[in-house]
C-alpha cells in the first residue's frame, strides 16, 4: 500500500490549474489510487473538467460549516473524511470524487475563514488515508498561503504560463509556500509554444532556487475539449498534454521526488 499523498494546485488565474488537477486526478485513479478532489475556489469548475455533467455538478452543495472542531493540534473534522464525502461529495468518470469548498451565498457574508479551515481539516486528516491522493485545485489568491491551508500538502504544484506576469505570481507563492512545512514546491511550466518558452522559464526560475518539474505543451486540444465539453483526458487521450502530465505523476509519486 503507498502511503497518502496530499497535492496542492496553484498559480495565477488562467494559467490552466483545473485543467491540470483534472487531468492528474484521473491518471491517479487509473493507477488503483483512491482519489479526492477538492475544488478550493468560490467559482468551481472541477467537477465539469473531470466529466461530471453539468447539471449533476450544479447539484453539489459545497461543504458546510461545522464539519470541523479545534484541537491543540489545529482544526480536525469531526467524522472521517469518507464520510464527508458520501455524505457531500460526487463521484466522476475512474471513481475520482469532488467536494466544494463552501463559499458565500449572498455579498457582504464577511471572510471565508472557516470554509479554509475545513479545507485544511480535511488535508490534515488525509494523511492518514493510505493508498490515496487528495488534490486540491486553490484559486488564484493567495489566502489559502496566508492562512495557512496549504500546510497540510505534501506537494504544492505552481502552474505558470511564459509571460512575466504569471512568473512573478508563481515567484511570489513559492516565498509564501517556503514559510510553511510542504516537503516539494515546483513549479509546472504550462502552455509552452516553443523550446524558447521553456528556457527562458527555467532560467527565471533557477534564478529563484525554484524547481520546474512539470513541462506542458500548448496544445488547440485544451481548447477544443472545453468547447466540446469533454475533459481532455477523453478527447485527447494520447494527445501531448495528457503525455507531459502523466511524467509529472510520475516525478511527484517516484521515491526520490522529495529531493527532485
Amino acid at each position: 500500500m503507498s502511503p497518502a499523498l496530499r497535492i496542492a494546485v496553484a498559480g495565477k488565474g488562467g494559467a490552466g490549474k483545473t485543467t491540470l488537477s483534472a487531468t492528474l486526478s484521473r491518471l491517479v485513479a487509473r493507477q488503483g489510487r483512491s482519489v479526492l478532489v477538492i475544488d478550493g475556489d468560490s467559482n468551481p469548475n472541477v467537477a465539469v473538467a473531470l466529466g461530471i455533467s453539468r447539471t449533476a455538478a450544479a447539484a453539489i452543495d459545497p461543504l458546510p460549516m461545522g464539519l470541523v472542531s479545534r484541537r491543540l493540534d489545529g482544526a480536525a473534522l469531526n467524522d472521517p473524511v469518507a464520510t464527508v464525502v458520501d455524505r457531500f461529495g460526487a463521484r466522476g468518470p475512474d471513481g475520482v470524487a469532488v467536494v466544494h469548498m463552501a463559499m458565500p451565498a449572498h455579498a457582504d457574508e464577511g471572510c471565508l475563514c472557516s470554509s479554509h479551515a475545513t479545507v485544511s481539516a480535511i488535508l490534515a486528516d488525509a494523511e492518514h488515508q493510505g493508498d490515496s491522493v487528495t488534490l486540491v485545485d486553490f484559486e488564484a489568491s493567495p489566502e489559502h498561503f496566508s492562512r495557512g491551508t496549504t500546510r497540510h500538502v505534501d506537494a504544492l504544484l505552481l502552474v505558470a504560463e511564459p509571460y512575466y506576469r504569471s512568473l512573478e505570481t508563481a515567484r511570489r507563492m513559492g516565498e509564501l509556500a517556503a514559510e510553511l512545512p510542504i516537503k516539494q514546491v515546483v513549479v509546472v511550466a504550462n502552455k509552452l509554444r516553443s523550446p524558447d518558452d521553456l528556457a527562458a522559464m527555467e532560467e527565471f526560475f533557477a534564478n529563484h532556487n525554484m524547481v520546474v518539474a512539470g513541462r506542458v505543451p500548448w496544445s488547440d486540444a485544451v481548447l477544443d475539449a472545453d468547447k466540446a465539453g469533454t475533459p481532455l483526458i477523453d478527447y485527447d487521450p494520447d494527445g501531448p498534454v495528457v503525455a507531459a502530465v502523466a511524467a509529472l505523476l510520475e516525478r511527484l509519486t517516484r521515491p526520490d521526488s522529495a529531493a527532485a
